[in-house]
């Protein structure tokens, strides 16, 4: 079973300024939310209410657990925000796409169609690619923001071919594909190799479009 692996990205945000900022908020957060507790205890007892916080509860707000329910929010939540993902140079693909492809290198063009699932967060992503004879998953991705075209996703991956079509044999490939600024539509290549030496192009269009 094929898992959503970590991808790349190019001429995007990097990473590692994404943590140094989330640290410094969580810290911010989580003193923030100490201090309210702490208050409302001080208010309680004022008024005569006996009230005790457990170190434990107080735990719950810390900097590092402020940390990771904001990151996992950011993660499958926040970067999606499409103004703040065109700040961070970082599409949203997630979705089904529908794929006409054309294979090129017998002696005519012969058409092909399928369904591309991009499964996709901040930090992970997965394409699946369904055909009538095999199915093929990303192994290694990256995805990379050029001014001038769009964003390129380019990605290697493992085909296995289906039981009703035994004259094929298992691949490897690589794809890189071309989405324009709508976000509804992209175009590309494919080359496989390793058990079928074949290539040609691909276009996509998402599925609800």
């Amino acid at each position: 079973m094929m898992l959503e692996h970590e991808y790349a990205l190019l001429g995007g945000f990097n990473r590692a300024h994404l943590g140094r900022w989330l640290g410094g908020l969580s810290a911010l957060v989580s003193s923030a939310l100490v201090f309210m507790i702490l208050s409302v205890v001080d208010l309680a007892k004022g008024i005569g209410v006996n009230v005790n916080v457990p170190p434990m509860a107080l735990s719950l707000v810390g900097a590092g657990a402020v940390y990771g329910a904001l990151y996992l929010l950011f993660n499958h939540v926040v970067w999606k925000f499409a103004p703040l993902g065109r700040l961070l140079k970082v599409p949203d693909l997630s979705g089904v796409w529908l794929c006409e492809g054309l294979r090129l290198e017998t002696g005519s063009p012969e058409p092909w169609q399928g369904t591309v699932t991009i499964v996709q967060t901040w930090d992970k992503l997965r394409i699946h690619l369904e055909t009538p004879t095999s199915g093929s998953d990303s192994v290694a991705a990256a995805l990379l923001h050029d001014a001038a075209t769009g964003y390129r996703l380019m990605y290697h991956y493992k085909n296995q071919p289906r039981l009703n079509a035994p004259e094929l044999s298992a691949h490897h490939g690589f794809a890189e594909l071309t989405f324009l600024a709508d976000g509804r539509t992209a175009s590309g290549e494919y080359f496989n190799g390793r058990g079928r030496n074949s290539f040609g192009t691909m276009t996509l269009r998402r599925g609800d479009a």
